[in-house]
C-alpha cells in the first residue's frame, strides 16, 4: 500500500531533486523514500474540474495497481501529458513503461 503526498513541501522536494521518466501518456517524478508515496498533478488545461478529478482517480488506480510489484519504496509524482481520452489501461500501461525504463519494476 501507499500514502498519498500532500504537503507543498514535499512536492516541491520532487520536483526540484527527483529523477524523471517519461512514457506515451504521463511523466514520472521519483526519489528514493522511507515508505511509498504518490502525488498526482493535473493541471487546468486537461478541462474543468470533473475531468481532472477522474483523471486523477485513473491516476491513483494504476498506481494501486502497480505498486506491489515496485523493488523498493519511492516517492512519486504523476504528470498526465494531455491527450483525447484518458483510460485506466493506458495509465496503467504507461506507468509500467516508465517505471521498466527506470529499472524500478
Amino acid at each position: 500500500m501507499y500514502s498519498r503526498l500532500k504537503k507543498n513541501n514535499d512536492f516541491q522536494k520532487l520536483f526540484s531533486r527527483g529523477k524523471k521518466s517519461f512514457s506515451p501518456a504521463l511523466i514520472l517524478l521519483y526519489m528514493p523514500a522511507k515508505q511509498t508515496m504518490l502525488g498526482v498533478c493535473v493541471s487546468k488545461k486537461h478541462g474543468k474540474s470533473v475531468k481532472r478529478n477522474r483523471i486523477k482517480r485513473l491516476l491513483r488506480e494504476a498506481f494501486r495497481k502497480v505498486c506491489p510489484q515496485l523493488k523498493g519504496t519511492y516517492a512519486c509524482i504523476l504528470l498526465p501529458k494531455q491527450a483525447e481520452e484518458y483510460t485506466l489501461a493506458g495509465f496503467e500501461k504507461s506507468l509500467r513503461i516508465a517505471l521498466k525504463r527506470e529499472g524500478l519494476l
